[in-house]
């Protein structure tokens, strides 16, 4: 089911058309939108896979590293977990219409304040298919319309999804401009979508710091960033060590082409030594590359680790490979983090309350563990059904952007004929 719209212009005033409609759309009518978004998606995964087959096949795709070429990959098993995460919002409740406060007025005005849709919300994305579901699937529940510009390295697989998406919304009676997908193109091109104030509430890019510095230069949308992650996990003196290398093998290994996945590993002076060894090697045995300071190469036993140059610490491979320092106390791991941490997910390895609660106080970041891995930050994992991606902002939202965080609030005022003297 193609866009009705060819131009962004064109494309963002027919999703405003949309969203006022969205606005007063009952719960039932979006949650039977993405039933049947849910249905499409199984019934047409071997379409699906035959798309992403061919954007995998592309001369485009041949560039792209290992970890990326993951996220662009689909399977069964994600086509199912996608309609599974749609299936999950359906079933949350919904946040358009919430009460957040009532009082009456002096006046003898009663005031309401409830969340209503941001209007039309504009996802700039790489080479991650899922993301069009996520997305879509997240705008409809919360009465949002949505502008998609997928990267072109996943432009079949993207139109695939996005079709279904747009079927489901018809047959549920809600405008087919309520999911509308721009054709990919150069980064050059971010500009225009960029500047559609008359249309667009709020552009969420999700993508690199250089996705995120296009932006900065051009965009008069408010934009809200689903930015970089460059994560850390510390293991403190007093940790569990096998837990500690648990964590730090998952949160690097487990999807290291996330931005969630752990970049550097810091590990206290006083347990280097002993456990440096073990996770190097087990880290390097994975496919690991490994780099660190003077003292992580000093207790590295034999494992290959290279030296860490000052760009190592604040890099976010999305990839296979990791930088590794020693420090003397929590406080250096928090001051390392704070400076070259993007504000994503920190964790930390500890047995004591009181050094957990150091590190969770101490470290400015969106989401903070203590005793798990720093691959949990998720919308899915945090019960939210999906996400559209991780604000690393403090306002409008931080952390996952899941229903509530695409809403605002309007005040609804009733009153018996009061006038202001």
């Amino acid at each position: 089911m193609a866009a009705t719209a060819t131009s962004v212009p064109e494309s963002c005033a027919a999703a405003k058309q949309a969203s006022h409609v969205l606005a007063g759309a009952e719960t039932e009518q979006k949650n039977q939108a993405l039933r049947r978004t849910a249905e499409l998606l199984e019934e047409r995964a071997d379409q699906i896979l035959k798309a992403n087959a061919a954007d995998l096949a592309d001369e485009r795709a041949a560039r792209l590293t290992s970890a990326l070429r993951d996220r662009l990959t689909l399977t069964p098993e994600r086509i199912e977990a996608m309609a599974a995460g749609v299936l999950e919002i359906a079933a949350l409740p919904d946040p358009v219409g919430e009460e957040l406060e009532s009082r009456r007025l002096e006046s003898g005005l009663d005031l309401r304040k409830v969340r209503v849709p941001l209007g039309v919300v504009a996802v700039v994305y790489e080479a991650r298919p899922n993301v069009t579901v996520d997305c879509a699937a997240l705008t409809l529940k919360s009465g949002n319309a949505i502008v998609l510009r997928g990267s072109s390295y996943a432009e079949r697989s993207n139109g695939a999804l996005a079709a279904a998406v747009r079927e489901a919304a018809v047959e549920a009676g809600l405008p087919q401009d309520s999911v509308v997908l721009l054709d990919s193109g150069e980064r050059d091109g971010l500009a225009e979508l960029a500047t559609q104030d008359e249309f667009v509430d709020l552009l969420i890019p999700r993508g690199g710091e250089g996705l995120k510095a296009a932006l900065k230069d051009v965009a008069t949308v408010p934009v809200m960033y689903a930015a970089a992650g460059n994560c850390h996990v510390y293991v403190h003196d007093d940790a569990d060590l096998e837990m500690a290398q648990a964590i730090a093998y998952n949160a690097k290994v487990q999807r290291p082409g996330v931005c969630n996945s752990a970049e550097t590993l810091l590990v206290n002076a006083a347990v280097a030594g002993e456990f440096l060894p073990g996770v190097l090697a087990r880290l390097s045995d994975a496919g690991v590359e490994l780099v660190g300071d003077e003292r992580a190469l000093a207790s590295a036993d034999g494992v290959p680790l290279g030296a860490a140059g000052a760009v190592d610490w604040d890099t976010e491979y999305l990839d296979m490979k990791m930088a590794v320092g020693v420090v003397d106390s929590l406080a250096e791991a928090v001051e390392h983090i704070n400076r070259h941490g993007t504000g994503h997910s920190e964790a930390v390895v500890t047995s004591s309350d009181a050094a957990a609660q150091e590190f969770v106080d101490g470290v400015d970041a969106a989401a903070v563990y203590v005793n798990a891995s720093t691959r949990f930050t998720d919308g899915f994992e945090y019960g939210m059904g999906a996400e559209i991606g991780n604000s690393t902002q403090k306002l409008h939202a931080r952390g996952p952007i899941g229903l509530r965080e695409l809403t605002t609030f309007k005040y609804v005022v009733r009153g018996d004929g009061q006038i202001r003297e």
